[in-house]
């Protein structure tokens, strides 16, 4: 519940408390005091879109703040830490929570939630298990189809939640199966097409057999076999001056003879020695290199044009793979992956029944489902047509009957049923939806009505009525007030109200006074209590405060309402 909120430059309100606490608070003033100030300031501080216009005329910003008790473990708690803020515990299990938001004139806004400062949407996320407010607007939202089945839906509770779950399950596993048969569907000859060319790609690629860096290999020996002959002059020159076979000298001969010249006198001089050593060593490489040379001829006579011809061939074949897929690299890859691919295209016309099987079989769950739903929303509508008719007569509208009718309609994720709220306003009236027949008086008891009896089976911590009282009067405003009080036995009620009848059952009576400093109107909020709250429900019933008849009736008003 809320404790207690501050507003500070909102409106024409410069600066106001709102002590609230547990029961049912009134909220009353003259008009244009800034009692719908409270309802702006309070949506602020559940995510709603901040206006700069709501900045009072001469401030650089606005600010709301509010302290919530709440369950120190609870749904809210937790998502406060998840924010990064926290909550303060005061024992009993409970904790404070506080929550502020800026506005500034220029349109920026901060919002911050358990002391820490944290996005709007933080903020949203918390009211729907904070806060319910209905304004004259929400009234026109009961005109709606889905409005009407929400409250359906809230007041049929756990067996309406889980036939819910379970339809919305069924009918997104039937939308995905849907969708991807459809998709295959259209695609098919697509598909059919991208098979064909697949098919004819990989029988390319296989017959050329491409092989990883042969493009390299295969320039190279292009390269050599191009070549050949001169590279045959420089082979033959070099291995006859290595070791040369008509016996004129050669290097292999005169390494020789300088090895065997220094081996006669080397014993006697070390480094000598040494030397024959390297020059040995070169007389085995040169002869390496001799033999080399000679199986180098060998296999480069070995090689001629018709060689050339067949590396030149191949190579147009991989130059070809090359222009089709890209590179050579490419089209093996394609060869790798498109076999799996292909299986996949192939296996079109099984998956296609395959998938036809898995929606048919989804489709029968999602009418088990929908026939579920279906019946417990009926069986639901039954028992809320009787007990608002019930809160109907308490209301001043003691010959209304009120049903819901759930009928057949389109598919869609919220279920197979359009939900209506009929209303018979007197005996012989033919039962007509309350979005074409119920005028603004009755639309307003409907609601409360409905909220009164819903509360009963989906308790919410908070209301807030935003003139819900607006079109009705005399007997019908006094049971009004009645059923707030009743309301605020089980949930804290904030109401904001014109009728003298409804805020003699507040327990706390809070009123929006507004003075004027010559420049500015400002207002503030105090509590009333005795006297003053006496003289301000005679103001509300005849515009004095001082009218001994309207304070009589007054006093009669709230003696009512202590003893209701």
């Amino acid at each position: 519940m809320i404790e207690e909120m501050r507003l500070r430059d909102l409106g024409v309100i410069a600066d106001a408390t709102l002590p609230i606490g547990r029961g049912f608070t009134a909220i009353t003033g003259e008009t244009g005091a800034g009692k719908t100030m409270v309802v702006t300031g309070l949506g602020l501080l559940l995510g709603q879109r901040a206006d700069s216009g709501a900045v009072r005329k001469g401030a650089t910003q606005a600010a709301v703040e509010g302290v919530w008790l709440v369950p120190e473990e609870g749904v809210v708690s937790a998502r406060v830490r998840e924010a990064g803020g926290d909550v303060e515990p005061v024992g009993d299990g409970s904790a404070e929570l506080y929550l502020g938001r800026t506005v500034s004139s220029e349109g920026r806004g901060r919002a911050t939630v358990g002391g820490r400062t944290a996005p709007a949407g933080v903020l949203a996320d918390l009211a729907d298990d904070l806060v319910v407010v209905h304004g004259q607007s929400d009234q026109l939202r009961l005109k709606s189809s889905g409005a009407q089945r929400d409250a359906l839906d809230r007041f049929g509770g756990e067996p309406v939640i889980a036939a819910h779950s379970a339809y919305r399950a069924a009918w997104d596993a039937w939308r995905a199966l849907d969708a991807e048969l459809t998709t295959l569907t259209a695609d098919r000859e697509d598909r059919a097409h991208e098979a064909e060319r697949l098919r004819a790609a990989i029988a390319e690629i296989e017959a050329a057999a491409p092989i990883v860096g042969e493009e390299e290999e295969l320039a190279r020996r292009a390269e050599r076999l191009a070549n050949a002959e001169d590279l045959r002059v420089a082979a033959v020159t070099a291995h006859a001056a290595l070791s040369n076979e008509d016996g004129s000298p050669d290097v292999v001969t005169l390494l020789a003879e300088a090895r065997r010249a220094l081996e006669r006198i080397s014993g006697s001089d070390e480094a000598l020695a040494a030397i024959g050593e390297v020059i040995a060593d070169l007389g085995y490489r040169a002869t390496d290199a001799s033999v080399a040379l000679s199986g180098y001829l060998a296999d480069l006579d070995e090689s001629g044009p018709h060689e050339l011809a067949a590396v030149d061939e191949r190579r147009g074949v991989l130059a070809g793979l090359a222009r089709t897929h890209g590179t050579v690299e490419a089209a093996i890859s394609l060869l790798e992956t498109g076999s799996a691919r292909l299986v996949e295209l192939d296996d079109d016309g099984d998956r296609l029944e395959r998938l036809e099987a898995q929606r048919d079989a989804a489709a029968s769950e999602l009418d088990a489902a929908a026939a579920a739903l279906t019946a417990a929303r009926r069986e639901a509508a039954e028992r809320l047509g009787a007990a608002v008719t019930e809160e109907l007569h308490a209301l001043a509208l003691p010959d209304a009957r009120l049903s819901v009718d759930v009928a057949p309609a389109s598919p869609a994720g919220h279920g197979r049923d359009e939900v209506s709220i009929l209303l018979a306003p007197h005996p012989g009236a033919d039962p007509r939806p309350v979005s074409r027949g119920a005028s603004g008086g009755e639309l307003s008891r409907v609601m409360l009505a409905i909220e009164v009896v819903i509360a009963g089976v989906d308790p919410v911590p908070t209301f807030v009525f935003d003139e819900v009282d607006a079109g009705i009067g005399g007997a019908a405003a006094i049971e009004v007030g009645r059923r707030l009080a009743r309301l605020a036995e089980s949930s804290q009620v904030i109401a904001v109200t014109h009728l003298a009848q409804v805020a003699a059952f507040a327990g706390n009576h809070l009123t929006v006074v507004k003075g004027n400093d010559g420049a500015v109107t400002a207002s503030s909020v105090r509590r009333l209590d005795g006297a003053e709250r006496e003289a301000e429900m005679a103001r509300l019933l005849s515009g004095l405060t001082d009218s001994e008849a309207a304070l009589t009736h007054a006093r009669e008003l709230l003696e009512t309402g202590r003893s209701r």
